[in-house]
């Protein structure tokens, strides 16, 4: 290894052979390395043996937290004290990252903001129908060999004439809106902040209330922070139209699992149709065994397209690190950090 070259940390794998080779071209600006530990005690004590001595970046996965835990605490410590400055995340979510700490130790943060957008709100569509025409039930009998089951199927709903709310209205949403509209469905949303007519495209912004009150679908694009957990918890539920259909594409914390079944149990909520859980890889047992439940194992952006580009763009943050300076991406809570 060359002693003037920075160090780039790979935490994970990079799976796409177009990724791959871009990321050994970032050999010619710095010396490429891997950690050897499989779990956070091992790692840290890799890092402060004086392995990772020279990282300025990090390329990290979803998948690298078996490897590290959480980017928070002492591994923002350690690898601060080492020279780390910025850690490269291959995702939108970044929930594994604990922004406050990074700063303190002087790391900034990116994310793939829009790589993720059309296969994430095509995801979120495909279990919003499955949820509304209840299309799970009639699946599960039909594998056991029971063609429409002893009775049968509940019967569904259409998506026409539906209002969808889109609770978080970034780009998986905008998306999920676009498409939505092309079976029919009237959105509306509620976000932090009203957007501009161009970026909203017409969807009416409301009130959080008003959203729980009036959408026939409530579709959570929403990031997971200390304000968003659970969210969406037993008196949300309450203000809910009866029959309500919710979609989860976000994080599984944004909605209370417990208070979930329960709403599910007493037929508030009709069904709904998941793709990640509050404690993953684990899931409440309560909807596992709901066959109104349409579950997916958090595949969202689960395509060679999508992870390609996911790939590629935390490579480009990286190599910005390396000759800027500067993320392509900085995650919203450091955008003005100096």
């Amino acid at each position: 290894m060359s002693p003037s070259k920075p160090k780039v940390l790979l935490l994970g794998e990079i799976d796409h052979e177009r990724s791959k080779q871009a990321f050994e071209s970032l050999s010619s600006i710095a010396d490429l390395v891997k950690p050897k530990a499989t779990n956070r005690e091992e790692f840290l004590e890799e890092a402060r043996s004086g392995a990772f001595d020279g990282v300025k970046a990090c390329y990290r996965t979803f998948g690298s937290i078996g490897i590290t835990g959480r980017i928070e605490g002492e591994v923002c410590k350690v690898l601060g004290e080492k020279g780390l400055r910025f850690v490269c995340h291959n995702g939108a979510g970044y929930d594994q990252c604990n922004i406050a700490d990074c700063t303190a130790n002087n790391i900034r943060v990116s994310n793939v903001p829009t790589a993720v957008d059309a296969a994430t709100a095509d995801t979120a569509i495909f279990l919003m129908l499955g949820a509304l025409r209840s299309f799970n039930y009639p699946l599960l009998n039909l594998r056991k060999g029971d063609f429409r089951g002893k009775k049968p199927p509940p019967l569904g709903h259409d998506p026409e004439g539906k209002v969808l709310g889109i609770l978080g209205m970034g780009g998986i949403g905008r998306n999920m809106k676009k498409k939505a509209e092309a079976f029919g469905m009237k959105v509306q949303y509620h976000n932090r902040n009203l957007l501009s007519e161009e970026l909203s495209g017409g969807a009416k912004y409301v009130g959080f209330e008003e959203l729980l009150k009036t959408s026939d679908v409530l579709s959570l694009n929403l990031p997971l922070n200390k304000s968003t957990h659970h969210m969406i918890s037993t008196p949300q539920f309450e203000m809910m139209k009866d029959s309500v259909v919710i979609v989860n594409t976000a994080r599984g914390a944004v909605i209370d699992e417990a208070a979930l079944v329960k709403a599910l149990d007493s037929g508030k909520v009709f069904s709904c149709g998941l793709d990640v859980y509050e404690e993953e890889p684990k899931i409440h047992p309560g909807l596992v065994d709901n066959p109104h439940v349409t579950l997916l194992p958090h595949v969202g952006t689960w395509t060679v397209e999508t992870q390609t580009e996911m790939e590629l763009w935390n490579i480009g943050n990286v190599r910005a690190a390396l000759e800027t300076g500067k993320l392509n991406s900085p995650v919203p809570e450091q955008k003005d950090m100096k």
